[in-house]
């Protein structure tokens, strides 16, 4: 199968890119590492050293895996994606290629518009390409848990059964999205339905669950390892407790720690998403796929990490902080997962096998750790207007002090 990735430099993209190649699949991808910049803009970069896309191609040389056919592209720029579409004829594409981060989108004015101006025209280049160039291939779309949001009944599959006033239908779930980027991906899910209806594209919509891991079995040295973020605005909250307790600094689980979320580890993520693609929707079909393994609070996320520190002498504790997020701190949350099953899906690890090896490597890069030291605790406030707007010391009794520098406007690009 000719596999087209955009994002392909991204945490998901690159171990996605590395499975397929390893079976046998013909994989391109797109990108214009503008994750990469700006992990900088905020003052992080990866815990995990990674590697130039040059460098990684010579890796993948010397491991004698096929050659990845890359393109540097934006996906803001319609002429180019109608360009590698066209040049690689794909039989599926998996799109990655968006601006990821929730917290991203809430520090300004410029970066929710950056957010959804980019995620929505990049979706929209994509599947007009996609009608012009190659309208039998299936699309894969990288959606998110987070549109559906925390609502106090069971969340389906993308669409449900309702009876109002005496009538029945099958309609989508309500989304109830939490920032001005998951509110892009409801956009974006909405426009590839529709696009699906109207031109009879195969599509996917993976609502996707949080990722965990710095590794799977196909990232077997560390040429090869993806990036592994641990700031506030680009990590998650489980990459913050990991890092800080290798750091010796208390885990900071927001507010009551209520915040239940789906997760997933990183080679179970890369294995619903080549069910997915050797597995397609059929022409015409939308389908959706809720994608992740066990949820988890935040608050048990951080007493799962402090058990696996302390059986390796780390002496972590936890420290809960001020939540910056409007968000319900306790909350029902039971969101179904079906399908993937049926299409194959076994889990490969728990989060709590997948604990000891994170620990191990961020251990090993530890170093790397202590030079980003100060981006590891909670410093903005995503309840203010403009949340370049750091606290400062004294503000707030439990909120870590810490400057931080004001990012500056980003500039258009698609991931």
């Amino acid at each position: 199968m000719r596999v087209l990735i955009t994002g392909v430099d991204g945490y998901s993209g690159w171990a996605l890119a590395l499975h397929l190649l390893k079976r046998g699949h013909q994989v391109s991808g797109i990108d214009n590492f503008v994750t990469r910049a700006r992990v900088a803009e905020v003052g992080g970069w990866s815990a995990t050293p990674i590697l130039t896309m040059r460098e990684r191609m010579e890796a993948l040389r010397r491991e004698g895996l096929p050659e990845l056919s890359f393109h540097e592209a934006d996906l803001q720029d319609f002429a180019s994606v109608h360009r590698i579409l066209r040049e690689e004829a794909p039989d599926a594409v998996v799109h990655l290629g968006e601006q990821r981060s929730a917290p991203y989108s809430m520090i300004d004015v410029h970066h929710a518009v950056t957010t959804q101006v980019e995620n929505l025209t990049s979706t929209l280049h994509l599947l007009y390409a996609l009608r012009e160039v190659a309208p039998r291939a299936h699309l894969v779309k990288m959606g998110t848990m987070g549109e559906y949001g925390t609502p106090n009944v069971d969340i389906p599959e993308g669409f449900f059964e309702i009876e109002y006033r005496g009538r029945k239908d099958r309609l989508p779930f309500p989304r109830q999205a939490g920032s001005w980027y998951h509110w892009s991906k409801v956009f974006d899910s909405g426009d590839v339905m529709f696009a699906s209806k109207i031109w009879g594209l195969a599509a996917t919509d993976v609502m996707q669950g949080v990722i965990y891991g710095t590794r799977t079995p196909d990232i077997d040295q560390d040429a090869l390892l993806t990036r592994f973020d641990f700031d506030e605005v680009w990590g998650t909250a489980l990459n913050r407790f990991c890092v800080q307790a290798v750091l010796g600094l208390p885990l900071t689980p927001y507010g009551k720690g209520g915040q239940k979320r789906g997760f997933i580890a990183l080679e179970d993520s890369v294995q619903s998403l080549t069910l997915a693609l050797e597995h397609p929707a059929d022409p015409g079909e939308y389908r959706v796929l809720n994608q992740f393994d066990e949820a988890y609070s935040v608050g048990e996320l951080a007493r799962l990490v402090v058990s696996e520190a302390k059986k390796r002498g780390l002496e972590a504790t936890i420290q809960p902080t001020y939540n910056p997020r409007v968000e319900a701190e306790e909350h029902y949350y039971h969101p179904l997962h079906d399908k993937l099953r049926k299409l194959g899906y076994r889990s490969s690890r728990t989060l709590q096998q997948s604990l000891a090896g994170m620990l191990d490597d961020l251990e090993r890069f530890k170093a790397r750790l202590e030079a980003r030291r100060e981006v590891v605790m909670p410093r903005m406030d995503f309840r203010l207007p403009d949340n370049r707007a750091r606290l400062e010391p004294g503000t707030r009794s439990d909120a870590a002090p810490g400057p931080g520098a004001k990012g500056p406007r980003p500039a258009r690009a698609a991931r």
